[in-house]
């Protein structure tokens, strides 16, 4: 994705610095989104193709044990003593319900196909559940505060040590900035969905609100779309992990480091992209926030809008090669693709780990025809 950019604080917000050149705007932005009608109820044969999943997805969910545990020993992309970096599928979640098949629930028997032995591998940095990407894992303790202790440290001094990469509907204006919104976590039927809070007080800090931060960059259009880079600076703090999983309070329990060891606000980059008006592709959850009126778009009410699948134009589902019923299985197009760690001595300079894009995602780049630099 290239190297990382150097900003500075001017006037409230933060800035590229001297030396990083920002994009023009492009005057594409604008597509009119339309609600599709529902298919009525027909006597006649179903298109097969309606019934085809999305092209280039694995569905984790289908799998076994045995057969998740394979597919995350052949995603490893780095592995050095006790510390495992791999290449997390989309849909996997980290932590669930006893009895789900997650990736903490499969660590031990992926210790032993990696040949740690009796190991216990721990997470020590991992996307969300939709989100694709880097995942860290340690079996030494010792290297797992370490990180924890370089990852604090960067993000209180504001330096972005992990960087995803997602595709949107729509260009944000201007291709380079910052979003800075306070959220919380507010249940709204049976689900826990990011809502910006105006001018939160104290009491609302210490009550789970927490102020959110993302810079942004783009680094590629086409067909209406974006390919925009994304660095999250938000320290999560356990209140927001006790509301994240409210009704699940023996998960946090059993496992402490969801509480320490996630460095992003829940949804928090699909958030911050819906309200640039540009929500992730196969953001089934906050792309609903987006309306469109005479091809301008606009802001719904966060607390009255409930999740649905994303609306897309007909323009682009005939650009993707997409039927409608292939557009509600839609994965997230967002890829946590680049984490830097600390280097073997203080002085060092940071170390750089990547990690490619899933298959669908490097489809939806040839279709919209986006190159990654």
């Amino acid at each position: 994705m290239g190297a990382l950019r150097v900003w500075r604080w001017v006037s409230g917000t933060w800035r590229p610095g001297f030396g990083a050149g920002v994009r023009r705007r492009d005057a594409g932005f604008g597509t009119e989104a339309r609600r599709r009608p529902q298919p009525q109820a027909s006597s006649k044969s179903k298109d097969p193709a309606e019934d085809q999943p999305f092209p280039g997805l694995l569905r984790t969910e289908n799998l076994g044990v045995e057969e998740l545990v394979d597919v995350l020993k052949a995603a490893v992309v780095d592995q050095k003593g006790p510390l495992v970096t791999l290449n997390k599928p989309q849909g996997l979640p980290v932590t669930g319900r006893p009895g789900e098949l997650t990736l903490l629930s499969v660590l031990p028997q992926l210790s032993q196909a990696l040949g740690l032995g009796h190991g216990e591998l721990q997470v020590v940095r991992a996307p969300g559940k939709e989100a694709s990407g880097l995942v860290l894992l340690s079996g030494c303790p010792q290297t797992a505060s370490r990180l924890q202790k370089f990852f604090a440290h960067s993000r209180r001094s504001q330096r972005p040590t992990a960087t995803y990469c997602a595709i949107t509907d729509g260009i944000p204006e201007p291709s380079e900035g910052t979003v800075s919104v306070a959220l919380k976590l507010e249940r709204m039927d049976g689900i826990d969905l990011a809502v910006p809070v105006a001018s939160p007080s104290r009491k609302d800090i210490l009550e789970g609100v927490k102020r959110t931060l993302s810079h942004f960059h783009v680094m590629a259009t086409g067909c209406g779309c974006a390919l925009v880079q994304l660095q999250p600076l938000t320290e999560v703090t356990s209140q927001i992990h006790r509301l994240w999983e409210r009704g699940q309070s023996f998960l946090v329990r059993k496992n402490s480091w969801l509480l320490t060891h996630l460095s992003v606000f829940p949804s928090q980059l699909q958030v911050h992209m819906a309200l640039q008006l540009c929500p992730v592709l196969g953001d089934h959850t906050y792309a609903a926030r987006v309306g469109t009126v005479l091809g301008q778009r606009f802001l719904w009410p966060a607390t009255t809008t409930k999740p649905q699948t994303q609306v897309l134009d007909e323009a682009l589902l005939k650009r993707l090669r997409l039927s409608p019923s292939q557009v509600a299985q839609m994965p997230l197009h967002l890829h946590l693709q680049r984490l830097l760690l600390p280097g073997t001595r203080s002085r060092d300079p940071p170390s750089e780990l990547l990690a490619p894009v899933p298959s669908y995602f490097s489809r939806t780049l040839q279709c919209l025809r986006l190159s990654q630099k």
